[in-house]
């Protein structure tokens, strides 16, 4: 088992930051990809980021530019840095870990983003 653990989530003004971070515990060995995801009201949850052990990232079009994600393996954490914020990023953000030996996903509690003026 993984056990993930997020915090860094808040309220900010259009135009501002926040750092989420992510703590990964348990069978660690077993990630190959960790990532951000996040679902909005009355949305289906959706790909932010992601990054492999290697160091290869994703992001969805909409924060390219705007987001980035980085691990540090030493402290088993993964961060997603998010600079100009807008309305439209507001939403419960989601660490995720994807471990390729029997395809699973282990998923955090979330942590709420609000974008507001």
């Amino acid at each position: 088992q993984v056990q993930l653990v997020e915090s860094g989530g808040g309220l900010v003004q259009p135009g501002g930051s926040l750092r989420l971070s992510c703590a990964a515990s348990g069978s660690i060995f077993r990630i190959n990809t960790m990532g951000w995801y996040r679902q909005a009201p009355e949305k289906e949850r959706e790909l932010v980021a992601t990054i492999a052990n290697f160091g290869a990232t994703n992001y969805a079009d909409s924060v390219k530019g705007r987001f980035t994600i980085s691990r540090d393996n030493a402290k088993n954490t993964v961060y997603l840095q998010m600079n100009s914020l807008k309305p439209e990023d507001t939403a419960v953000y989601y660490c995720n870990a994807y471990a390729a030996i029997g395809r699973t996903n282990y998923w955090g509690q979330g942590t709420q983003v609000t974008v507001s003026s």
